[in-house]
C-alpha cells in the first residue's frame, strides 16, 4: 500500500507539473498536496474494506476510489457555515488538536477550498448593555478572521464575490467568506448592516438561540433564573425591525440566511425577499424532528424561491428522534439530570447542569441513546431535498466549531468522504459540483444582481 501511495503522489505531481502553462505554481503546490492526501484517504479506505466479503470486488473499489479522487479534486469545495474561533470558544467544539475544525491545514488536507466563517453571537440580555457586549463579540470575531488572512502570507484570502472565490481556487488559495448570525449585535440599528457589509460580510442570518428584536428563533431561550423557556412566539415571525432588515439585506446585494429562524419567520422572509435565500446549516425535519430543522413546507418554498439548503454534519440534527421509546427514555434522562423535559434537540440545556461530572454523565447518556451518525446520514438528508425540490437547491454547511462532528467527518480534513458517499448514491460529477459550491455561488450572484436591479 505504501508503494501505491508513493507512486500515485509522484505521478500526480509529475502530470500536473508537465502542464506548467496551464497552472500557476501556487495551484500546483496546493493541488498536488491536495490530491496526494485524498489519494491516501481513499486507498486506506479500500485497504480497510478489502477483508469484507460483502464489499465490492477489488477492481470496483479501486475504480470508485479513483472516481471520487478525481471528482473531489476537480470540485470547488465550499462549506457554507462554520463558527469563528476566539479565546472564549469552548475546547469541546474544537478538534482534538485544540485548533479550529476548519483551520487552513485541515482545509487543505480535505480539499476544502472555501468556508463561510460566521460572525455569530449567542443569546444574552436584551438590554443596551447586552447589545453592546454582543457587538463587541462580533467585532472580536471579525478581527480574528481578518488576522488569519493577514498572517497567512497570501495563503488565505477573504472573498466577497463568486469571481473572487473562483479566482482563489484557481490560484491555490483558501477563500474565507464572511457570514453574520444573530441580529443582537446590530444593536437595533439597521444601518449597522451596512457596516458589516462594508467589512466584507455577504451572508446575514437574523437568528441564533433565542428570540431577538428582529425575529423569532426556532429555539426559544431557556431562562435559568426563571426556570422556564421564553414565549414560543414573540413576534409571530418577523418584527417590523426584522422586515426592515430583510429589505436592507436585499438592497445591498447580500444573501439572506434563514437558518435558526422560527418557521413563521422563515416563511415570512421567503414571501418578502426579492432574491434567493440560503439555509446555511439546516437539515430535514421529516427525518430528524428537531425544531431548527426545516419542515416540508419551508423546503418547498425555498425551492420555489431558488434558494439552497445546506445540510450540516450535526449528529443531533441528522438522526431520527421521533420513536416513542427514544422520547420516553430521553425524557427520563432529562428528569434525572434535573433539566426540563421539553427540548428542541436532545442535548438541550446541558449547560444548565452546574456539576461538571453530572453534566458529562448526562451528555454521555444522551449520546449513547442517540447512537452514531455518519456521512450516510448526511446523504439521506441530501437525497430527501433533491427528491423533493431538485439538485439545484442543496449544499453543505457543517456548523463546525459549534458542535458538529460525525463518524467519518470530524473536521474539514475528512470532506472527501462526503464526495465518496455521494458517488455511491449515484450523483454525477456535475451534481456534486453543484452540491459543494455551485448552488451557493449561484445564490451569491443572484443576490448581487438584485442589488443592481434596485
Amino acid at each position: 500500500m505504501h508503494n501505491i501511495k508513493t507512486w500515485l503522489c509522484h505521478n500526480l505531481s509529475k502530470n500536473l507539473g508537465s502542464d506548467s502553462g496551464k497552472y500557476s505554481g501556487n495551484f500546483l503546490a496546493k493541488n498536488t498536496f491536495k490530491l496526494c492526501l485524498i489519494a491516501v484517504v481513499f486507498l486506506a479506505s479500500c485497504s480497510k474494506q478489502s477483508s469484507n466479503p460483502a464489499t465490492l470486488d477489488a477492481n470496483s473499489r479501486q475504480s470508485n476510489a479513483d472516481s471520487a479522487l478525481t471528482i473531489h479534486s476537480n470540485a470547488l469545495v465550499l462549506d457554507a457555515h462554520a463558527d469563528i474561533v476566539i479565546p472564549a470558544t469552548s475546547s469541546s467544539f474544537l478538534s482534538s488538536d485544540g485548533l479550529s475544525q476548519v483551520d487552513p491545514s485541515k482545509m487543505e488536507a480535505g480539499g476544502v477550498d472555501a468556508v463561510v466563517m460566521s460572525i455569530a453571537v449567542g443569546p444574552g440580555p436584551r438590554t443596551i448593555e447586552g447589545d453592546i457586549a454582543a457587538r463587541a463579540e462580533a467585532d472580536e470575531k471579525l478581527a480574528a478572521v481578518e488576522a488569519l488572512a493577514a498572517n497567512s502570507a497570501g495563503k488565505v484570502v477573504i472573498a466577497t464575490t463568486s469571481e473572487e472565490i473562483r479566482s482563489a481556487h484557481d490560484n491555490g488559495q483558501l477563500a474565507l467568506i464572511l457570514g453574520f448570525q444573530n441580529a443582537r449585535s446590530l444593536q437595533q440599528n439597521i444601518s449597522a448592516i451596512d457596516e458589516f457589509y462594508d467589512a466584507g460580510v455577504r451572508v446575514f442570518a437574523l437568528n441564533h438561540l433565542g428570540h431577538n428584536e428582529y425575529s423569532d428563533s426556532s429555539r426559544p431561550y431557556f431562562d435559568g433564573e426563571m426556570g422556564e423557556y421564553e414565549i414560543t412566539e414573540e413576534h409571530k415571525g418577523l418584527s417590523q425591525l426584522g422586515v426592515a432588515a430583510i429589505q436592507k439585506i436585499n438592497s445591498i446585494g447580500a444573501i439572506v440566511d434563514i437558518s435558526q429562524m422560527s418557521k413563521a419567520a422563515a416563511m415570512q422572509t421567503l414571501a418578502l425577499t426579492i432574491a434567493p435565500v440560503i439555509a446555511s446549516h439546516s437539515n430535514v425535519r421529516a427525518i430528524s424532528d428537531a425544531d431548527r430543522n426545516l419542515s416540508d413546507e419551508e423546503i418547498d418554498l425555498i425551492g420555489k424561491n431558488g434558494g439552497v439548503i445546506h445540510v450540516a454534519a450535526f449528529r443531533a440534527y441528522l438522526l431520527n428522534i421521533s420513536e416513542p421509546e427514544f422520547i420516553s427514555t430521553l425524557r427520563r434522562l432529562r428528569r434525572e439530570a434535573g433539566v426540563s423535559e421539553d427540548y428542541s434537540y436532545p442535548f438541550e440545556l446541558y449547560w444548565e447542569i452546574e456539576d461538571l461530572t453530572e453534566r458529562s454523565a448526562f451528555t454521555t447518556a444522551v449520546s449513547d441513546l442517540l447512537g452514531p451518525a455518519s456521512v450516510e446520514n448526511m446523504a439521506d438528508h441530501i437525497d430527501y431535498i433533491v427528491q423533493r425540490i431538485g439538485i439545484d437547491h442543496v449544499g453543505i454547511g457543517n456548523d463546525f466549531n459549534h458542535g458538529s462532528r460525525i463518524d467519518g467527518y470530524e473536521d474539514a480534513s475528512h470532506a472527501a468522504n462526503v464526495t465518496k458517499v455521494l458517488i455511491n448514491r449515484g450523483y454525477s460529477e456535475t451534481d456534486i459540483a453543484k452540491i459543494w459550491s455551485g448552488n451557493f455561488l449561484r445564490v451569491l450572484d443572484a443576490a448581487a444582481e438584485r442589488r443592481i436591479q434596485l
